[in-house]
């Protein structure tokens, strides 16, 4: 009886597929750590995380059959990206199609790129690092760089994020140089987009997309938690948004 039941639970299991977008490096501790950090998530919510790379350069601009199989995309540290505007076609595509979206330091500064895009009316807004002539550097250097820094995220009453988490404050890990210009904060929040986990100073370290199901920024590096065979509630959040996206089949 207990073999068949097992049978049973294993044919029922859940397969969920995340599109990560940027390109793996095995030198970038982020990207060692993504996929542990997918499998211990997955794992709390008795499923399976199914990670596929996407090259950015290999992301076609324009094309959203590609991310049929994808139950949810993940924008993942280490630009710049080969392929920009691969990486900000598949955020839009994530953004437009209310597909759960977790954007991790570098994906968390070219989701707001994208957004100031395409729905804040910034079609120039840029990346200081990338293109260090631009009109509009809406990503720009920190006061201070964040390289391998731990600080506190004080998460904003009422948010989501903060609903996720279950706390007020989280300490977490950087690896950064760049983050949002405070000059466009009030205009990217005006469309949509709430910037809703600050550092001591205040300066913005998370968002959240107000209306889409799960899409959510941080320029913190949850995905370490998995170096301590820890599931960050952020990524066990994600991975929960991907299960609802894709149900699970009946057998």
């Amino acid at each position: 009886m207990n073999f068949f039941r097992a049978m049973l639970q294993v044919n029922a299991m859940q397969t969920i597929h995340i599109g990560l977008i940027g390109d793996f490096n095995p030198d970038v501790t982020a990207h060692r750590a993504i996929p542990r950090a997918l499998t211990l998530a997955a794992e709390a919510e008795e499923c399976e995380a199914k990670p596929v790379w996407l090259a950015t350069d290999k992301i076609r601009v324009g094309d959203r059959e590609q991310f049929a199989q994808f139950d949810g995309l993940w924008c993942v540290p280490a630009s710049p990206y080969a392929g920009m505007d691969g990486a900000l076609w598949a955020i839009r595509f994530a953004r437009e199609s209310n597909l759960p979206f977790l954007g991790t330091c570098g994906g968390f500064q070219h989701a707001l790129i994208e957004f100031a895009r395409n729905v804040a009316g910034l079609p120039d807004a840029d990346h200081a690092e990338s293109k260090p002539e631009a009109a509009a550097k809406l990503i720009a250097p920190l006061a201070c760089s964040l390289v391998e820094q731990n600080g506190e995220v004080r998460l904003q009453d009422g948010s989501f994020v903060r609903a996720l988490c279950g706390c007020e404050t989280l300490t977490e890990t950087y690896h950064c140089r760049y983050g949002l210009n405070p000059a466009f904060r009030q205009k990217i929040e005006r469309d949509g987009l709430r910037f809703v986990g600050f550092d001591v100073t205040g300066e913005a370290r998370m968002f959240e997309l107000q209306g889409h199901p799960f899409f959510i920024g941080t320029l913190f590096q949850p995905e370490r938690s998995a170096l301590n065979e820890e599931t960050h509630p952020l990524i066990r959040a994600f991975t929960q948004a991907c299960a609802r996206a894709h149900p699970v089949q009946a057998v």
